[in-house]
């Protein structure tokens, strides 16, 4: 497991926050991206099918210890946490964390367990405090922490809370995660 990872976080103003994100990621695009958008637990999401529509990567629900591999956008389903295991992902129904699942934290913390250094996480616009402690994890591990910037934030509550609570490497405007992504995973130059 050379490769980076890259794991995703929003919530409230999260699927045109991550939208946004994705669709300036390159097709070759070094790394996996493993996202986790709050959704209502009860209803079926339509969220992989909207963020392949409007990027060039292929966004899908994975199924449970489905290998992890670069250029593929693992969306968490409903109802469920998605969490990192070696070279895997594991998709869990367990407890409730931060009153959400899909949750965060969980992961955040997994992928910082078994990729320490070698992931990068992202908060974006969300109105709670999950991803906190999971950027904590993170950056304990030696891991990049990049969180939108809370003033231009749809909710900015989350980054807010981040911020106020993690000492976080990159805070920068929308427009600027994609590219400091593509910097950080070796996919390309960075030009902001």
């Amino acid at each position: 497991m050379s490769r980076k990872l890259v794991v995703v976080g929003a919530s409230f103003g999260g699927i045109q926050a991550v939208s946004s994100v994705l669709r300036a990621l390159p097709r070759d695009f070094g790394a996996a991206v493993l996202v986790c958008i709050h959704l209502l637990r009860f209803a079926p999401s339509a969220l992989p099918a909207i963020l392949s529509e409007r990027g060039v990567l292929p966004a899908f629900h994975p199924k449970n210890r489905q290998r992890i591999r670069p250029g593929g956008i693992y969306v968490a389903p409903t109802d469920r946490h998605l969490l990192v295991e070696r070279d895997r992902v594991r998709v869990v129904r367990s407890p409730l964390e931060n009153l959400h699942r899909p949750a965060i934290d969980p992961l955040f913390r997994s992928a910082a367990y078994y990729y320490g250094d070698r992931v990068i996480a992202v908060l974006l616009t969300g109105s709670d405090s999950d991803g906190t402690a999971g950027l904590f994890s993170v950056r304990m591990r030696g891991g990049t922490t990049i969180v939108q910037n809370p003033e231009e934030a749809q909710a900015p509550l989350m980054p807010f809370m981040a911020i106020k609570h993690v000492e976080i490497e990159h805070i920068v405007r929308l427009s600027q995660v994609a590219p400091l992504l593509i910097q950080l995973t070796g996919s390309g130059p960075l030009e902001m």
